[in-house]
């Protein structure tokens, strides 16, 4: 446990203090002439990341200073559970950070380590904190945890059925209930496209719905496009861009952990959480580009590429979730390459049809730092979507605005009168940054479990 609660009396607890070069005059003046000398000697400056370690006569650690930038509080402490020596620590009061809550956060999601496979050493270094600190935290914690442990896990021990697994698992938790659509089930029941995707896998397609909290409070749908792994079908990938696919579930992943947050807290929301769930495989049977398919929505979709899969098994689900006619549906995917070109790694792309719901979501991502940022549906682009043969394409040959033209394609399935936000998100660290340690990512979860807490409080 990288987060503990402080409690009174507790000795061997090693202050850690938040510095930069503005403050620094005033830090100095409080330490002692031994401490300043060792400040000099160790040639420490107060630049985000660095680390000072201030000993005491018998020399053990008597304080930390760390160097630190304001702007970023949710890295300050991001690496230090696993730089420190292990023990207890505890930031003073002194600090140039006030805001201890995301000092702490950040501590623990720079703790976490995903261990299923291997051992990775020694165990983290605590940090104590008050235990209003550590009830209001820890959710979110153990939240960004399962979604980076669900994107990290390797496709053979996380298919559909291992998705649907962690949905049972929250449901027995909050006494929720669960339905599935399982194989040839999704025809029956018309879900044509998420059967299509997933129909040349070894593993059956399903589409997974989780439903909790009362009948008269305000609908909430909250979607996750499960693609455990993307060849990119007879549109096959190449070897680099199938290396991480693994990861194409992160939308899945970002929604279970989202309703399971919202079912801790008790929302006063009644919730459905859609699933679909499949592997893009190459099989005899597997879906060609050219075909057409009459999707739920009503709408004749031809594949121009099998590639675009994304958006095949979300238009099922965002018109299945339209159906219940909700207050709001809310819809995560790792849906374009060009969402990534436009806005890099670590800014996932906003899309929504109402302006209020963006200031008011954009506003809770800045309150927490978890950013992301907003594109605009511009529609006119629906035209590089056009075909000759259905309603529409699900991909078109102009490689222009990716992220744009995937939004407004499932915006098609989405009523004018209805609510929406779509998240665009890449699920990924590339690298190791402090409190986001490479692999599996949540971005855009505390964010939205923020906006949705003061939408129904």
């Amino acid at each position: 446990m990288s987060l503990i609660e402080r409690k009174s009396g507790k000795r061997n607890v090693v202050a850690i203090e938040t510095v930069d070069a503005a403050g620094m005059a005033a830090v100095e003046a409080r330490l002692s002439a031994t401490h300043r000398q060792w400040l000099a000697a160790t040639g420490f400056r107060p630049t985000p990341g660095a680390l000072a370690l201030l000993p005491d006569a018998k020399g053990h650690i008597h304080r930390v200073l760390v160097g630190v930038d304001r702007a970023d509080p949710v890295s300050a402490l991001g690496d230090l559970a696993r730089r420190l020596p292990e023990g207890s620590y505890e930031l003073v009061e002194d600090g140039v950070i006030d805001d201890h809550e995301l000092l702490a956060l950040g501590w623990a999601l720079g703790a976490y380590r995903f261990e299923r496979y291997r051992s990775t050493g020694r165990e983290p270094a605590s940090l104590c904190v008050d235990g209003s600190t550590l009830r209001t935290l820890q959710p979110l914690i153990e939240a960004t945890a399962q979604v980076r442990d669900l994107v990290n896990t390797p496709t053979e021990d996380m298919g559909p059925e291992q998705l649907s697994e962690a949905i049972h698992a929250h449901a027995a938790e909050h006494k929720a209930k669960v339905r599935e659509w399982v194989g040839d089930e999704l025809l029956e029941a018309n879900f044509p496209t998420i059967h299509a995707v997933g129909r040349a896998s070894h593993r059956p397609p399903r589409l997974i719905e989780l439903t909790w909290g009362k009948n008269s409070n305000p609908k909430l749908v909250i979607v996750g496009k499960g693609v455990c792994f993307d060849t990119g079908g007879l549109d096959i990938k190449p070897s680099d861009g199938m290396r991480w696919m693994k990861k194409d579930m992160g939308g899945a992943a970002h929604a279970i952990a989202l309703a399971g947050l919202v079912m801790r807290a008790r929302l006063p929301v009644r919730l459905t959480l859609l699933v679909p769930a499949v592997e893009n495989a190459i099989a005899g049977n597997a879906m060609r580009p050219g075909e057409i398919i009459r999707t739920r929505g009503g709408h004749s979709v031809e594949v121009d590429n099998t590639d675009a899969e994304g958006r095949l098994v979300l238009c099922d689900a965002l018109a299945f979730a339209a159906e219940q006619a909700p207050d709001l549906i809310v819809d995560f995917a790792t849906l374009t390459g060009a969402a990534r070109i436009a806005l890099g790694p670590d800014l996932p792309a906003l899309f929504t049809n109402r302006d209020q719901l963006a200031d008011h979501v954009i506003g809770s991502a800045e309150a927490v730092h978890d950013p992301m940022w907003r594109l605009p549906l511009w529609r006119p682009y629906r035209r590089m979507l056009d075909s000759y043969l259905a309603d529409f394409a699900n991909a078109g040959p102009s490689r222009h605005a990716g992220a744009i033209t995937a939004a407004l394609y499932m915006e098609r399935f989405i009523p004018d009168s209805q609510n929406w936000m779509h998240l665009d998100t890449y699920s990924w660290n590339d690298g190791d940054r402090p409190a986001h340690p490479r692999g599996g990512e949540a971005q855009g979860l505390r964010a939205f479990f923020r906006f949705l807490s003061e939408r129904y409080s």
